[in-house]
């Protein structure tokens, strides 16, 4: 069986304290696009992972659906590695789905969304449709009715280095980002509410894990909404027109590299 693996943008991400389970309280707007891998899962004697030998998160998360069953995975890798766009995530949840469609007794929805929990913090929503609000520590989703009606840009700054998420948490807590949480996550939950139209988007709160300046360029070339994509280093901006969008990603190849995308409602 074959099926995509789309990539996400975090539309907002408000970072709490660290709870006593070591992970940090959070809420964020999880928002796929139509930019991704693509992922062929069979029955196998053993488990193997072709396509991409740095994979480990598709292999454990195979491992936990059936110990006593093989898959032969061949990812077609088209996601930006370590840039915030949760490509291994999607990866994983789409081996899982179509593992367990081929199981003789497949595991239930819930049963499904436990398993990927333990995977990853962004493995549960892309098992679900749709845009979602994360909370808890990412896993615990609510359905959000969003406007798709906008194209995304995606830029790559060059020589980028994404630092791992254990040191992006590490500087949140140094610097006391988790002071003013409840407020801010009330600001998230209005400003959601109140959600008509792509540019109502702009209102959400920024990401309070990372910034970038190149955001900046983004909103200068007319989009009206950008900031990061979770921990980074991808920046994204929100535009109404496509004619707009790629003329902003024309003009950021001299940063990096750009690419020009849409929400996918789906996998």
């Amino acid at each position: 069986m074959i099926g995509p693996a789309p990539a996400k943008i975090n539309l907002a991400l408000v970072v709490g304290p660290r709870r006593g389970d070591g992970k940090h309280e959070l809420a964020t707007v999880y928002q796929r696009v139509d930019l991704g891998d693509r992922v062929t899962v069979e029955p196998a004697d053993e488990t193997t992972v072709e396509g991409f030998p740095e994979d480990t998160i598709v292999r454990a998360a195979l491992a936990s659906l059936d110990a006593q069953h093989g898959w032969r995975v061949r990812i077609e890798k088209h996601t930006p590695v370590a840039a915030g766009l949760g490509g291994g995530s999607s990866d994983a949840a789409t081996a899982l789905r179509l593992a367990n469609a081929q199981l003789a007794s497949p595991k239930t929805a819930d049963a499904l969304h436990e398993l990927a929990a333990h995977a990853g913090a962004d493995v549960p929503f892309f098992l679900r449709d749709g845009p979602q609000l994360g909370t808890g520590d990412g896993t615990q989703l609510e359905p959000l009715d969003l406007p798709q009606d906008f194209v995304v840009v995606l830029l790559l700054p060059k020589d980028a280095a994404k630092q791992s998420t254990a040191q992006v948490y590490a500087a949140f807590d140094e610097r006391g980002g988790e002071q003013g949480y409840d407020e801010r996550l009330a600001s998230l939950r209005a400003a959601l509410a109140a959600v008509r139209r792509p540019r109502d988007l702009a209102a959400l709160p920024p990401n309070d894990l990372a910034s970038s300046p190149l955001a900046g360029e983004l909103l200068a070339l007319g989009s009206f909404r950008a900031d990061i994509s979770g921990a980074g280093p991808i920046v994204y901006g929100l535009f109404h027109r496509i004619v707009d969008a790629q003329d902003a990603a024309r003009a950021l190849r001299r940063l990096g590299r750009t690419w020009v995308t849409v929400p996918a409602w789906y996998g």
